[in-house]
């Protein structure tokens, strides 16, 4: 296969100026609590996006992907006209929300290359918005904050892409540091980078192969569940997130709420207790029971959130029967996507050899996985 650099040269006529990229996520735990003000706990992936940009004297971005023949033109004079494409749209939304801000932006030409797995659960999306948008501010000489990048990436997919969701993704494709997985309060976004010290273990990810999509999925009616959880908790508690409220104040407020709300709210609030005692024991190196987190996350988000499904639960229940496999839980924002586990080196072909074949025993279709390894999020390439 050609290099991003030898295929640009191709389709755009001279080399590019730069190279970079942004990181795909595992989120370790912590999930459907971003949006929540609550904790969570992710770590940047090597899965990444990569960009190749030079300036090329118009008033519009033309962009070409290595692995699909899409291409587009978006014009900076009317960037509200990109919602509908299905190719593009993300980075016609970042420009949009850069274009508000104030950014000074010049013409370019865009060629993407993503080792991150579409609708995975491993944040294509936000890792294709934090490159488009590193790309576009270097491009246009403007002065770079990731953190701000990041918040801006999020306000793109939420106004312009339709997709409620929280910070998460985006914080931790701009910000992540390789070896670490990042605390990060999504209400303050105050992030402590936590070494990831796994010892003789290892992250396995494994894709259920589903295809899903953010938007046409229940994501939204979630968001919608919880703010109704928060509504009814502001009745008795001067709270500005549900992820404020303790296990004994949300008992408090169990008799105004909806029997499916209240069961939403208990993941929330559970899910951030289980945050917080995960940075725990990984500051000293509690794998054992980090794994025993991971498998009550799960079983939270199965019967209390929902979002879990036949094809997510399946790859669990598999992982659990392994004595390899310390955890096991669905990451990302489910109905499809990955699971991650908490593998013994040792044993990783043994459990792979088992969950892959108990998944395709169970749901008729094939599993892919993947070793997750640990990178910085936003990273300029050197040219040769």
């Amino acid at each position: 296969m050609k290099d991003i650099c030898t295929l640009f040269k191709e389709i755009f006529g001279a080399p590019p100026e730069a190279v970079c990229s942004a990181a795909g996520r595992v989120n370790l735990i912590g999930e459907h609590v971003d949006y929540c003000g609550g904790k969570v706990l992710p770590a940047a992936l090597t899965l990444k996006c990569r960009v190749a940009v030079r300036k090329n004297g118009r008033n519009s971005v033309r962009i070409a992907a290595t692995d699909i023949p899409d291409r587009a033109e978006i014009d900076y004079a009317d960037l509200s006209a990109y919602r509908g494409l299905q190719w593009g749209r993300y980075q016609a939304g970042v420009a949009d929300e850069m274009k508000r801000a104030g950014y000074r932006l010049v013409g370019c030409d865009m060629l993407y290359e993503c080792s991150v797995p579409f609708g995975a659960g491993l944040s294509s999306s936000a890792a294709i918005e934090v490159a488009t948008a590193y790309a576009l501010a270097k491009a246009g000489g403007n002065a770079i904050d990731k953190p701000a990048l990041a918040v801006l990436c999020q306000r793109a997919e939420n106004d312009y892409c339709g997709v409620s969701c929280g910070i998460m993704d985006q914080y931790a494709s701009a910000n992540g540091v390789a070896g670490h997985a990042m605390l990060l309060d999504c209400a303050t976004l105050h992030c402590e980078q936590i070494p990831l010290d796994l010892g003789d273990c290892a992250l396995v990810l494994a894709n259920c192969n589903k295809p899903h999509s953010l938007v046409a999925s229940r994501y939204n009616e979630r968001r919608q569940q919880v703010e109704a959880a928060l509504k009814a908790a502001r009745e008795l508690f001067p709270v500005q997130t549900l992820a404020a409220l303790t296990p004994d104040m949300l008992e408090a407020c169990r008799p105004r709420m909806k029997e499916v709300v209240y069961r939403r709210a208990r993941h929330v609030v559970t899910e951030c207790g289980r945050v917080s005692r995960s940075a725990e024991v990984l500051r000293r190196g509690g794998l054992e029971e980090f794994g025993k987190l991971l498998n009550a996350s799960h079983i939270s988000l199965r019967d209390d959130y929902d979002v879990t499904g036949p094809e997510l639960d399946a790859l669990a229940q598999a992982a659990w029967e392994r004595p390899e496999c310390l955890g096991s839980r669905m990451t990302g924002a489910g109905f499809g996507g990955c699971t991650v586990s908490l593998v013994k080196k040792a044993g990783i072909g043994a459990f792979i050899e088992h969950v892959g074949a108990a998944y395709r025993a169970a749901v008729g279709r094939d599993a892919s996985f993947y070793i997750a390894e640990t990178a910085d999020g936003i990273v300029e390439e050197a040219l040769s």
